[in-house]
């Protein structure tokens, strides 16, 4: 690809983007409305599933080409993104005010922080089983329930 296609591929990409970006928060406050639910409800789930997909796809791909380190960076990496780069960014541009009902999100993200721990690194294994992925799943799902019934 030329150098110049390249350019406005990205900066292309960089529009639409920007344009998709407002597309899904303005979609997620109307959903919010729509169901009676609170905005945080809305961004805790189908927004964070929604920008969460590209992440759960590369890491299928990693982890079916066998490179399970990109799968375990992508998902690390992305949440070390999320957490310091956007929400600074964010706060620079914004200071945030947020609920501290947040402080439970907050404590299952640490919790599940220790369960990755654990489960990736105890006995010297090194490796995530089945298992140990089914009980993560299941966390998950329980938190989604959690989260529309505290709602």
């Amino acid at each position: 690809m030329k150098t110049s296609l390249a350019v406005l591929a990205v900066l292309g990409g960089l529009v639409v983007l920007i344009l998709g970006g407002r597309w899904v928060v303005n979609s997620a406050v109307d959903l919010a409305r729509l169901f009676h639910v609170s905005e945080k409800v809305i961004g805790l789930t189908i927004v964070a599933m929604g920008t969460s997909l590209p992440e759960l796809v590369t890491s299928l791909v990693a982890i079916r080409k066998k490179s399970a380190d990109m799968a375990i960076g992508n998902v690390i990496g992305s949440n070390i993104f999320n957490i310091f780069l956007i929400l600074g960014t964010s706060a620079m541009i914004r200071p945030m005010a947020y609920s501290t009902a947040f402080n439970h999100d907050l404590l299952l993200l640490l919790a599940g922080t220790v369960l990755l721990l654990v489960a990736m690194f105890t006995g010297g294994k090194r490796r995530l089983d089945r298992w140990e992925a089914f009980i993560l799943l299941t966390v998950y799902l329980a938190y989604l329930v959690y989260v529309a019934l505290r709602n």
